[in-house]
């Protein structure tokens, strides 16, 4: 391959590349909580491959923190490259190998392989069903009664919800343009099956702000969240407190991102709601007020308000990024996604 391209045609002038300024662009604020502080190009994404494999061999754990939410090493981060066309998963997929033979084989460096697969996969929906990847409908023709309530999904898109898992994803996502696979899982979860929000309400929010948008992959899991894509089963649901609780248990993740709320310790905070008068006072907190009711409450949260998180599920102390993956949910792969017998509540 030639190492520079070919020069423009006789008679085509090559102009001046213009700057953000003349269109009334300012330049963008990085925010110092971002998961996600790396820059474009082909050298970035190789720098970010070489320290993600060769150099930390964090690689070899990724299945064990894939489902973090802070801080830049508990998953590749390779989608906003892969988007631009900076690194291509073919690459990817040989340094793996390599990897495998140099280093070690288990089921992290698998499952990074996995996730490559499932990033072809919904290239391969969208190129069976065409423009259908974008109907209300979905795939399956599926008659749902969706609303469009404006109120409802600014709340969603502001962050201003009242379920502070729910707000801490979305606060990130405006902020940094990035949010991790777990996070968009259950945001998406909650505007359609507890808000029940028209899905593409959601799916144009995701496409106007995330750094690594793809647009097979962002309405093909919009369709599996919405239960209107490929999944077999009906009606698949988050239960926002369980996750909130399972993969932020100590409340960190929200404290970071809702710092109205920071006075409340531990995996409280994911319910505030319930909380005394008493206590919510003491941490200047007035719901309806500086933070706001929740928008919604749905019934089976009930059964894990009050909830004290296992012990067992905590990382070691001092660990810096406090997320994890609970052990029930560790050895889910190929067979989850496509089993009808699934419990993620």
């Amino acid at each position: 391959m030639a190492d520079q391209l070919k020069p423009l045609a006789p008679g085509v002038e090559d102009g001046c590349i213009p700057m953000p300024e003349e269109f009334g662009l300012k330049e963008p604020l990085a925010d110092p909580r971002t998961a996600f502080p790396c820059s474009g190009g082909e050298t970035q994404a190789l720098m970010r491959l070489q320290h993600y494999f060769w150099d930390t061999n964090l690689v070899a754990s990724y299945k064990e923190t894939r489902n973090g939410l802070i801080g830049i090493d508990y998953s590749t981060k390779f989608a906003p490259w892969l988007a631009l066309g900076c690194i291509s998963p073919r690459y990817i997929y040989e340094q793996i190998r390599k990897y495998e033979k140099e280093r070690t084989a288990n089921q992290s460096t698998y499952w990074v392989i996995f996730e490559l697969l499932w990033r072809d996969y919904f290239r391969f929906v969208a190129l069976k069903y065409g423009t259908r990847i974008f109907s209300l409908k979905g795939l399956q023709d599926k008659e749902v009664p969706w609303k469009k309530d404006p109120k409802l999904f600014d709340a969603w898109k502001e962050g201003r919800t009242g379920v502070p898992f729910v707000d801490a994803n979305m606060r990130e996502l405006a902020a940094t343009g990035f949010m991790s696979n777990r996070g968009r899982q259950n945001v998406a979860s909650f505007l359609t099956k507890d808000l029940g929000l028209d899905w593409r309400m959601g799916a144009e929010w995701f496409e106007h702000l995330l750094v690594d948008y793809d647009v097979c992959s962002n309405y093909g899991n919009w369709l599996y969240s919405a239960g209107v894509g490929n999944d077999p089963r009906e009606n698949r649901k988050f239960n926002m407190i369980k996750q909130g609780l399972d993969y932020d248990s100590n409340g960190d993740y929200v404290r970071l991102w809702v710092p109205e709320i920071q006075c409340i310790k531990g995996g409280e905070i994911h319910t505030l709601w319930a909380l005394s008068n008493a206590a919510l006072s003491q941490a200047g907190i007035a719901l309806g007020e500086t933070y706001p009711l929740p928008v919604v409450l749905a019934r089976e949260w009930s059964r894990h308000i009050n909830q004290k998180p296992n012990k067992r599920d905590h990382p070691p102390r001092g660990k810096k990024d406090p997320s994890h993956t609970p052990k029930q949910h560790k050895d889910r792969g190929v067979d989850f996604y496509f089993s009808r017998n699934k419990d993620v509540s």
